[in-house]
């Protein structure tokens, strides 16, 4: 006769369900980049999945296979590319054909004989700074592209099966979620809202920040409008800061080249016209989708890159969202778990 009781071997096998748990969230702590892409990928494609097999009834692996084909092609590869162009423009900084030093010099002029500053800016000391930020920013590109290719191996095959198995994965989130199914719906609908809002809402309003920048400095003949218009980009995930913040310096260093007519140009190309841009954009998208708090954005992402890397621009506020959503639904639970005793205490005391 065992000496536990039924509720103590429930407790014990809890305590190793903890722990297990516990081990195995440390063992997969590397691929938690692959498991939350595939989750974000998965909320994004899922309603075009569901249209193809169930209203057109196409053949569920082939629809699943054709989603990772165009994920691959529309996100995966371009960012891949642009990720690998801003690194190997920014670890060259330290050459001496690189437009920056120009810059850094002319501030340096300006500042020497208006402002009896000769020394005020050390172009080198920055250029070295800069490029060891990007090294921190852009580990998962600078790393081994066996890693990389072990990040997407896993990514795409969590993705598959949640699309080829997606009722019995679904059913399987309601059944062993930590709440009412009410509230596992409410929480899916909400972490769909979250993820459209930090991805494809950020993410087209920062492409068409770039794409403007871009031609905003082509058309003022400044160097290389393609990767600033990439930085401006990735900038433009931040939404204090924002491509407006990055066309300020460039205005400023092209009047104090002489370039009038550009300087004033981009300022009011950067500032006010993508200002504006930037205002419509959020307006339609956050009318359409949801309106994601600055402040989400910005810690999500302060947090999101030291864990990603460059990524973080994206994970950073969707895991952030993730975990509001979580302790909002845990308050809802509580609150009804004390209106549900007080029920219960004046029933008894009646």
């Amino acid at each position: 006769m065992s000496i536990f009781n039924y509720k103590q071997r429930n407790n014990i096998i809890l305590i190793g369900i903890v722990i297990l748990g516990c081990v195995l969230l440390l063992a997969l702590r590397g691929l938690s980049s692959s498991i939350l892409g595939a989750i974000v990928l998965y909320t994004i494609f899922r309603p075009v999945y569901l249209n193809l097999t169930e209203k057109r009834h196409w053949n569920k692996p082939l629809v699943a296979v054709l989603i990772i084909i165009v994920s691959l092609i529309l996100i995966v590869i371009p960012f891949l590319s642009l990720s690998i162009m801003v690194v190997n423009k920014i670890t060259g900084l330290t050459s001496d054909n690189f437009p920056i030093h120009k810059w850094l010099s002319d501030i340096d002029a300006f500042a020497g004989s208006h402002l009896n500053q000769p020394h005020l800016i050390d172009s080198i000391n920055i250029s070295q700074k800069i490029g060891s930020y990007a090294a921190e920013l852009f580990p998962s590109i600078l790393g081994s592209a066996a890693d990389i290719f072990l990040t997407l191996l896993v990514l795409y095959f969590l993705l598959y099966f949640m699309f080829t198995q997606n009722k019995g994965f679904e059913a399987g989130l309601i059944k062993y979620a930590p709440f009412r199914e009410q509230h596992a719906l409410k929480f899916a609908e909400e972490l769909r809202i979250s993820t459209y809002s930090n991805v494809l809402g950020q993410g087209i309003i920062s492409i068409s920040q770039g794409i403007l920048f871009a031609v905003g400095l082509r058309i003022a003949g400044v160097e290389d409008p393609v990767f600033w218009g990439v930085i401006g980009t990735f900038i433009s995930f931040l939404p204090v800061v924002g491509v407006p913040t990055l066309a300020i310096p460039f205005g400023v260093i092209l009047l104090l080249n002489g370039h009038t007519w550009q300087g004033i140009f981009i300022l009011i190309w950067g500032v006010l016209f993508i200002g504006y841009i930037d205002q419509f954009l959020r307006f339609i998208i956050n009318k359409r989708v949801a309106n994601t708090h600055p402040l989400i954005t910005v810690i999500g992402v302060i947090i999101g890159i030291p864990l990603f890397g460059i990524l973080g621009l994206v994970f950073g506020p969707v895991l952030l969202s993730y975990f509001l959503l979580l302790v909002e639904i845990y308050e809802t639970n509580r609150l009804a778990a004390d209106r549900l005793e007080r029920i219960q205490t004046n029933s008894e005391l009646e």
